[in-house]
């Protein structure tokens, strides 16, 4: 991180300027069986097609607050440093009623209901798949993102006190600046420093998770194998996998 860098969007810019090619998330999906790597390029891509989508399709403002109803997944991890790139207030696991936008899982559309602002739904099929039948009232985000261009501009530059995320539980609103803070902080605490592979089986809806599963490795050029449904894997079959992918930490819990 270099000493300017104190916001999450400015985070992914240093990864892709220092190794683009370099993996950045690994995830698995323990029910459906599937595995997807994305390498800090992959990754920023989805980032500016989601953010376009956001600032331009959806019409979101910089202080907007976006609900964000989705599990640990590669695609939370592309909306949430979205949401940072167009200054969007983004609350995982907010309420949907008080939100000026939401975004959900297959799961979780009838809570989502509640927003009265745009409603965009994610089939977390594996491969990034549609849904059969788009949900009424939702924009299917498989149907939406691919057509968003491969670079994002913010309409106004965002800086590190500008507010960007709401801690899961309804907590306090945290500056982009204090969650760069933050992440440092917690990968300080997990261990992790640049080079590191982090396996993390920790939900989105708290920080620790918000900060294993993402944020901490992005901010010390480290990178994350991210497991959904982690409990249904075989402790021998764990085993593997952390060999396999070279992990150097882990938290399952």
């Amino acid at each position: 991180m270099t000493p300017t860098t104190r916001t999450p969007a400015a985070l992914l810019a240093d990864a892709l300027r220092a190794d683009s090619a370099r993996p950045l998330i690994t995830f698995y999906d323990d029910e459906t069986g599937e595995r997807v790597e994305l390498s800090v390029a992959t990754f920023a891509n989805w980032v500016a097609k989601t953010a376009n989508l956001l600032q331009n399709d959806l019409g979101a403002q910089p202080g907007d607050r976006l609900a964000l109803l989705l599990p640990a997944h590669w695609q939370t991890a592309a909306w949430l440093l979205a949401a940072f790139s167009t200054g969007v207030i983004v609350a995982p696991g907010g309420d949907p009623g008080g939100a000026d936008l939401v975004v959900s899982g297959p799961d979780t559309l009838d809570e989502a209901r509640a927003c009265r602002g745009e409603r965009v739904a994610l089939a977390l099929r594996p491969l990034g798949g549609r849904f059969p039948q788009p949900p009424a009232g939702f924009s299917d985000y498989a149907v939406e993102v691919p057509s968003q261009g491969d670079r994002f501009t913010p309409y106004a530059r965002l800086g590190a006190d500008a507010p960007a995320l709401e801690l899961p539980g309804g907590g306090a609103v945290l500056t982009a600046g204090e969650v760069v803070d933050r992440a440092l902080v917690s990968a300080r605490d997990l261990g992790i420093e640049r080079g590191s592979r982090l396996l993390s089986g920790r939900s989105y809806d708290t920080w620790d998770g918000l900060a294993a599963g993402l944020l901490a490795p992005l901010a010390v050029d480290a990178s994350v194998v991210l497991c959904r449904h982690l409990d249904a894997l075989p402790a021998e079959r764990l085993a593997r996998r952390e060999d396999a992918e070279r992990v150097t930490h882990s938290v399952v819990s």
